[in-house]
């Protein structure tokens, strides 16, 4: 056939034609066919490691990450949106779900941006009580934390004792609000209750409790060689690709900077309490793993020092303004201690006013003056801010959340990209996010 002028050669979808018996397949594929080839694997949406509704498609080479994409948006609630046609005090029931591992954080800094808006400024035992309830939710999601993470890296024990963990601290949550998530207890003006009677001996055998799980803890991970060997020098990022990326909270810490709300632009009166703010240099996942048992411990320190100055507090938890609390509220914060039922069946039993009030107050809501803030606190994972925009009516016309989960994926590619595919479950895990909050 060669001698009738016939050569194998081979069309590509290009339409230009190789010639085989002249070497033009090296041309097409490379001396080494295998050397370029890439492996694309989609890790989620709905994947045991990518802790909720994540989509991470990886570019692997072998089993080494060379590039990571996320895909967010499975989860997306409206809330945001939704706050738009909800009163200011029904605001604080939708903004509870967006972290749901964090939902007193979510409810207060809302309340503190809208409370900025009136000028108004709740009483000092309701900031204790506020202040507290953040961190026992700080411990609380930590927990959960440690125990997802753990339970990825086969660590089986750390999840379950972290689960075991985090339910004494809803059951606090509970005790206190009634409920074990999606609390709704912080509303403009202050709480919508005082502690029950028995809420402060139990909340000082927790932290007889936690101080013993902490510690437990650090018996069962610390010193285990294969825990330190899936942590240590993965997922590393510097103090520089931190700020560059906006990343704050425990991966910001983990880097080398003690950057913390709490100290740098105190809220509720966090100046005057004493704590540290735990550091570390490695900017890997065992330096977070570090930075986030520390602070639990440090939590507990603020929550011993807030239950001293609340026994010494007597007094309303929810501000004296009958425009903006409701009559039950102000009713049940007279005596300073949530023991005036019979006031409150009184009051709205009695008086048409009051009564009349507490309605339009329930189903019109109150007017915030026209204007813009923003308002942040340390949660858990990072910075979570509020820009709360108001125009003058009884609804928000913009409430925007500055979601810590959101802004800490961005890293998720710089923390797997060079590791291995293993590796990237470790720093996912490190990340700490929870797409409620990222989705919202």
């Amino acid at each position: 056939m060669t001698s009738s002028g016939y050569s194998p050669s081979r069309e590509t979808t290009s339409g230009r034609v190789y010639n085989v018996s002249g070497g033009d397949w090296d041309s097409v594929f490379g001396s080494d066919p295998l050397h370029e080839e890439r492996l694309v694997v989609n890790m989620g949406p709905q994947h045991p490691s990518t802790h909720g509704v994540l989509r991470l498609v990886l570019e692997l080479e072998g089993e080494t990450v060379t590039d990571a994409r996320l895909v967010v948006g499975y989860l997306h609630t409206g809330i945001e949106k939704n706050l738009e046609f909800r009163t200011w005090t029904q605001g604080s029931t939708f903004v509870t779900r967006c972290d749901y591992l964090a939902p007193l954080f979510n409810e207060t800094v809302y309340s503190m941006g809208v409370e900025k808006l009136l000028g108004i400024v709740v009483p000092e035992r309701a900031e204790l009580i506020r202040v507290m309830m953040m961190e026992i939710n700080r411990i609380s999601s930590h927990w959960v934390w440690l125990a997802t993470g753990g339970m990825e890296l086969g660590a089986l024990t750390a999840m379950t004792n972290g689960f075991r963990a985090r339910e004494r601290c809803l059951d606090i949550l509970e005790l206190i609000t009634g409920l074990r998530m999606n609390h709704a207890y912080v509303r403009v003006g202050g709480l919508a209750q005082d502690l029950p009677v028995n809420a402060v001996p139990k909340i000082r055998e927790w932290i007889r409790e936690m101080d013993k799980e902490i510690t437990g803890v650090d018996k069962l991970l610390r010193g285990q060689p294969i825990w330190i060997n899936r942590l240590k020098g993965v997922g590393w990022i510097g103090v520089e690709g931190c700020l560059a990326l906006g990343l704050t909270g425990p991966m910001l810490r983990a880097a080398g900077l003690p950057w913390d709300m709490r100290k740098t632009e105190p809220y509720l009166g966090y100046e005057n309490y004493d704590f540290d703010v735990p550091t570390d240099d490695g900017g890997d996942c065992w330096s977070r793993f570090v930075v986030k048992v520390a602070e639990m411990r440090e939590s507990l320190r603020i929550i011993e020092q807030v239950l001293t100055r609340i026994e010494q507090t007597p007094g309303p938890v929810v501000v004296d303004d009958p425009k903006i609390a409701w009559p039950a509220q102000l009713s049940i914060g007279s005596d300073g201690m949530g023991n005036s039922p019979a006031y409150v069946n009184k009051i709205m039993n009695t008086s048409m006013e009051s009564l009349i009030h507490h309605f339009k107050l329930v189903t019109e809501g109150f007017r915030v003056p026209a204007g813009q803030v923003y308002t942040a606190v340390e949660g858990p994972r990072g910075e979570l801010g509020a820009h709360v925009v108001s125009d003058g009516g009884t609804r928000p016309y913009r409430v925007h959340l500055r979601e810590p989960s959101f802004i800490n994926l961005q890293a998720t590619a710089t923390l797997s990209i060079g590791g291995m595919i293993a590796d990237v479950i470790a720093s996912v895990a490190s990340l700490d996010p929870v797409m409620g909050g990222c989705d919202r």
